[in-house]
């Protein structure tokens, strides 16, 4: 609750809010907190306080249906070694880190086999004190000449460490996560390693960018 408490106080402060009906182009900035949609399934990128029963114990990671849900948020960070100031328009190429708003974990991967395909394991991994390499991330643009991330442009997110990409699979998990799609990394690309940003709390871009 704590994450969603923070996002409805930043909605009352800043009115920026994106929800599913606006279309207009709108960058993806640093602090920004956003949804992140499988473009093939429309799943949305989810994480919870259940851990996986197998692989690293972590705290997982799963693709999601409902749309109401705050434990679908993620916030958008740089890295230790290359911190973003809030409202910097994050470029492509450029290494971030995905923070779960609601646990403070940071979407992470390392190799363990995912639970169900027996793709890389992505988990939810630290808190706002612990992270490291493993939750390094680089968002790759469809849009050729594309410079800067923007809300519903068609995107693949690479882990920098092990160079999979951010996949969804059509697996579906039983209780106590039962509907809930496997989320993993795919060593190529395809449809299924393809995401977009939806709604969520936009921070405007600085003027000093």
């Amino acid at each position: 609750m704590r994450g969603l408490q923070a996002l409805s106080v930043v909605v009352g402060l800043l009115g920026v809010w994106i929800g599913q009906g606006a279309h207009a182009a709108l960058q993806v900035t640093c602090g920004s907190v956003i949804k992140l949609q499988h473009w093939q399934t429309g799943h949305l990128l989810h994480s919870h306080d259940i851990a996986y029963g197998s692989g690293s114990g972590q705290q997982s990671v799963t693709g999601f249906q409902g749309g109401d849900d705050s434990n679908s948020y993620w916030v958008v960070r740089g890295t230790e070694a290359e911190p973003c100031v809030q409202g910097t328009p994050m470029k492509y190429g450029t290494h971030l880190r995905l923070q779960h708003s609601n646990t403070r974990r940071w979407l992470h991967s390392h190799h363990f086999t995912s639970p169900l395909t027996g793709n890389q394991e992505v988990s939810a991994y630290g808190d706002d004190d612990t992270s490291d390499t493993g939750d390094h991330w680089t968002v790759v643009s469809h849009t050729k000449g594309s410079k800067y991330w923007e809300r519903d442009a068609s995107i693949e997110i690479r882990h920098d460490d092990t160079s999979v990409l951010l996949s969804s699979s059509a697996r579906k998990y039983g209780r106590p996560i039962a509907g809930h799609q496997e989320i993993c990394g795919k060593g190529s690309a395809d449809k299924g390693t393809w995401w977009r940003a939806t709604e969520g709390v936009y921070f405007p871009p600085r003027e000093d960018a």
